[in-house]
């Protein structure tokens, strides 16, 4: 089975989480909501991974988010591609009423409870990568 490397963060604020919503721009879930995800490069750190996609997805840079918690990996099936897994490294972030700016890869976010997560078309497993963080 072919596996693909991810991170998946979520940023909290005020007990609530952000999550973001795939543009039609992106290759894979498109419309479905997501924490800040992207491919793991090479031999690169998760941690250094996951800090990268929140800037580059959000604009929050690394000075303005402290880090909590990664968890344990966790390995979804992926239901676009035939004999293909997902390997997901969670993390979860703090950051105190951060300024949001998009890139082309989401078209929107919100800030939710956890409770309210299971109320939106999320990529598959969102709820299972985030309560291995809580």
């Amino acid at each position: 089975m072919r596996s693909t490397k991810i991170v998946t963060s979520f940023i909290q604020d005020d007990g609530k989480l952000l999550i973001l919503r795939r543009s039609d721009k992106v290759k894979t879930m498109k419309g479905l909501w997501a924490g800040i995800s992207g491919i793991i490069e090479k031999n690169e750190h998760p941690l250094t991974r996951a800090k990268i996609e929140i800037y580059e997805e959000t604009g929050i840079t690394e000075d303005g988010i402290r880090f909590i918690k990664a968890a344990e990996r966790v390995r979804v099936n992926s239901p676009q591609y035939e004999n293909h897994e997902w390997e997901i490294f969670p993390f979860l972030f703090e950051a105190k009423n951060p300024n949001i700016k998009l890139n082309w890869e989401n078209s929107e976010y919100i800030w939710i409870t956890v409770d309210q997560l299971k109320n939106y078309n999320t990529v598959p497993s969102l709820e299972k990568v985030l309560q291995n963080l809580l």
